[in-house]
């Protein structure tokens, strides 16, 4: 499975306008066009492999978005870095995606809103460890890899600043993250950055361990529901539909958990048990939290506050070129029309 990206702003601008015509969504619903297309027919949701994510699968199997009285076309993409395009270029309606993407898309010219918070990663992002490594500071001089741009490469960047480090104290090792943590077990690595279910795989090697992981940075990896403007002025009532389909989910996941999870864990091509070790690592928001992630704060649970501060860590870091527009980032009107009828 490929993984949630972080781009910077050259390469998604470029490559986006590459795979305009090219990109094209794997298994799942057949992928169908852009917002302009809407109106007539369903409209077009990407997500892909992410635990927080999982639950359109129950949605769109349990006939949960019929329920809500909106036709959808969710398409699974095998290739995370391809749903992101996909939105970009105008194929997709809706994408499931981190907020550090949707800020790297927008610095490029995206005209998308940010209507729902899926969750946040509380620990299935991990940098994992050989035995005899038992700090950040024990990684200066040793080889580390993550996949270069993901939110697991953001991730050790903001261990190894916490550690009074930088990039170039380790040896880094660019590389996708299931090559990475194939090598990572192999022993030709001393670290990795990995998110589940590749942080299972890592920890196979014996004497590993996991050093640090998104839990201990609360805030800095979030996921939404990122649709395009167009949608949101043209088709508010689709919005909404797609809002309260999601929490809609929410309860029928708690009322029907055997199934649910038995849906969620074929869709992410691992075993139940493996699934619900994975729970823990990811916090699914309620419509509560949404709201309350939205209002202003001073640290990295506030959603404005987040965006601020990754979108200036982006650009220090050399991921983003320019600085966003965070002005019409967010739009909780759909959340709390959804909080105020239940």
């Amino acid at each position: 499975m490929k993984l949630r990206r972080l781009l910077s702003f050259a390469f998604v601008f470029l490559f986006g306008l590459f795979v305009a015509v090219s990109c094209t969504p794997n298994s799942g619903s057949s992928g169908s066009t852009s917002s302009e297309a809407s109106a007539s027919g369903p409209v077009a949701i990407g997500f892909s492999a992410w635990p927080g994510w999982f639950p359109w699968q129950v949605a769109e199997e349990e006939g949960i978005f019929e329920q809500n009285k909106v036709n959808v076309n969710l398409t699974w993409f095998d290739g995370y870095l391809d749903s992101i395009n996909a939105l970009s270029a105008g194929q997709l309606d809706g994408n499931s995606q981190t907020l550090n993407d949707t800020l790297s898309i927008v610095a490029a010219g995206a005209d998308v809103v940010i209507v729902l918070t899926n969750d946040n990663s509380t620990g299935n992002d991990q940098i994992i460890a050989r035995e005899g490594i038992n700090s950040i500071e024990d990684l200066r001089g040793k080889k580390v890899a993550a996949e270069e741009g993901t939110v697991d490469h953001f991730l050790l960047l903001l261990g190894l600043q916490k550690a009074g480090m930088t990039q170039a104290d380790i040896d880094f090792q660019p590389l996708e993250t299931g090559a990475a943590a194939a090598a990572f077990v192999a022993g030709q690595l001393d670290a990795v950055g990995v998110f589940a279910p590749f942080t299972t795989q890592a920890l196979e090697r014996p004497g590993s361990k996991v050093l640090f992981t998104s839990k201990d940075f609360p805030g800095a990896i979030s996921d939404h529901l990122v649709v395009q403007r167009k949608l949101v002025e043209e088709q508010p009532d689709t919005v909404q539909a797609l809002v309260n389909s999601w929490f809609a989910t929410l309860d029928h996941i708690k009322q029907n958990g055997d199934k649910a999870i038995d849906i969620m864990s074929k869709r992410a091509g691992v075993s139940v048990d493996d699934y619900k070790e994975y729970d823990a690592g990811t916090t699914i928001f309620s419509a509560e939290d949404n709201l309350k992630a939205l209002e202003p704060g001073s640290d990295m649970t506030s959603l404005p506050y987040a965006a601020e501060q990754i979108s200036k860590f982006l650009q220090e870091a050399g991921l983003l070129k320019q600085a966003p527009d965070l002005t019409q980032l967010f739009d909780d009107r759909f959340v709390k029309a959804y909080k105020a009828q239940t």
